[in-house]
């Protein structure tokens, strides 16, 4: 099992295993690195919302800024919540004692992604449910008794537990949630926010994506030329044989 970086808990669930009883990812998410407008969102909701108590300590600000396309003075104004120039690592505001608060520190989240994979984070993020057994209130489909409280409750609302059979006989399918509080968002406009977090996530998992993009398409581009010059070059010195 690997180890969970998105909790705030030690607590560890095994794969594939709901809550409630079904799957532990039951939504599919393919990350879309090519959609800069998407990266920005996801930047932007992630130091707004996540950035109070989770760090992105292998990502500086700058690389941020340069790869995702957002001008620096907006960084400065918009995604820097302290004095740090634009140089710094993305680290947390949160005092170390916040360790006492919890149980255990809010965990780093550059190699989420990576660790657990587009599908957990995406589904993870959706499956909040009320459950008022829980310290927080809340607790999640996807990892059960899970310490962090939902930070995204004002953009979603708050769904009920959903029923344990998926009607999949605890094979397949996504839970069905009944919202029972709403947030500022309607269901598609939260399921895009969502998803522009995970995207972003998966883009400061490994940022040099970014870079190997942008020269494959090099490399195909010349490859193509190269390929069309040496078929010419081949019928050039074929032609007196043939």
């Amino acid at each position: 099992m690997r180890r969970a970086v998105l909790i705030l808990s030690a607590a560890l669930m095994a794969p594939g295993v709901w809550a409630a009883g079904g799957h532990a990812v039951p939504y599919d998410f393919s990350p879309d690195l090519g959609n800069e407008a998407s990266l920005q969102r996801g930047a932007g909701l992630f130091m707004n919302y996540c950035s109070g108590c989770h760090s992105l300590q292998y990502l500086r600000y700058q690389r941020m800024t340069d790869d995702l396309g957002i001008p620096e003075e907006m960084v400065q104004e918009n995604l820097i919540f302290s004095d740090v120039p634009n140089h710094e690592r993305i680290h947390t505001g949160l005092p170390e004692k916040s360790s006492t608060w919890f149980g255990k520190a809010p965990p780093d989240l550059t190699l989420v992604a990576r660790s657990r994979g587009a599908d957990w984070l995406y589904s993870f993020l959706r499956t909040y449910y009320i459950d008022d057994s829980r310290p927080t209130g809340v607790n999640n489909v996807v990892f059960s008794n899970t310490a962090m409280p939902h930070v995204l409750a004002p953009l979603q609302g708050y769904q009920a537990e959903p029923a344990h059979d998926d009607g999949g006989g605890g094979h397949g399918g996504a839970p069905e949630f009944e919202l029972v509080q709403a947030g500022s968002m309607s269901e598609d406009q939260y399921e895009q926010a969502v998803a522009d977090i995970t995207n972003f996530l998966v883009y400061a998992g490994e940022p040099a994506k970014m870079v190997r993009y942008g020269m494959g398409f090099k490399v195909i581009l010349f490859l193509a030329v190269f390929t069309l010059l040496a078929w010419l070059l081949k019928r050039e010195f074929w032609r007196d044989v043939h």
